[in-house]
């Protein structure tokens, strides 16, 4: 008889005492999915750009319709603590002082990919589906194209717009947030 080895998946409450007994600090950039802790590549001055570009632009835009949360955690499930580059937030008067924000909190997603492309496609484009989040933006750096997916249905996007260079993109569910790419790219 062979015994192989059992995954052990962590619980967002364990992640959780694990940041506070110091075993992960602040520094760490991880994240959890699946129960799973990945390590997440370093940001750089391309992925920081784009990102304060969209903070910009999206913080001009939203006004009081939502909280701006830059690259802070959201809870999906009992084992998924993702950080989106950006997510856009329900608004509320506690701004989220007890509890981090969950999948019914969320209007908007955005991950800024330009050497995670492949792990925010097929590693959390799902979890978010599968959590109900209406609609996620993920931005193609290297072809400078957003991808809009929405309509989740049994965890999976059911339509996705491609907006290229130079067009507009426009948010489902919040009426007052669109823009050209051109000012991001």
């Amino acid at each position: 008889m062979i015994a192989l080895p059992i995954r052990k998946q962590f619980t967002v409450d364990e992640y959780s005492r694990m940041r506070e007994s110091g075993i992960l600090t602040e520094d760490d950039r991880v994240e959890l999915l699946d129960g799973e802790i990945y390590v997440m590549s370093p940001i750089g001055p391309l992925h920081v750009a784009i990102v304060n570009k969209l903070t910009r632009v999206v913080s001009k835009q939203l006004g009081d319709s939502g909280i701006l949360s830059i690259q802070n955690p959201i809870r999906l499930n009992r084992y998924g603590e993702p950080q989106p580059d950006i997510a856009i937030l329900h608004p509320r008067s506690d701004f989220y002082t007890q509890a981090l924000a969950t999948s019914d909190d969320i209007l908007l997603l955005i991950e800024v990919s330009d050497t995670t492309l492949e792990y925010d496609r097929e590693q959390k484009l799902p979890k978010y589906a599968e959590a109900h989040i209406s609609e996620v933006w993920i931005v193609d750096v290297g072809t400078q194209v957003i991808e809009q997916y929405t309509l989740p249905v049994q965890g999976v996007y059911t339509q996705l717009f491609k907006v290229l260079f130079g067009n507009t993109i426009q948010a489902t569910k919040i009426a007052n947030l669109f823009f050209s790419t051109d000012e991001i790219f």
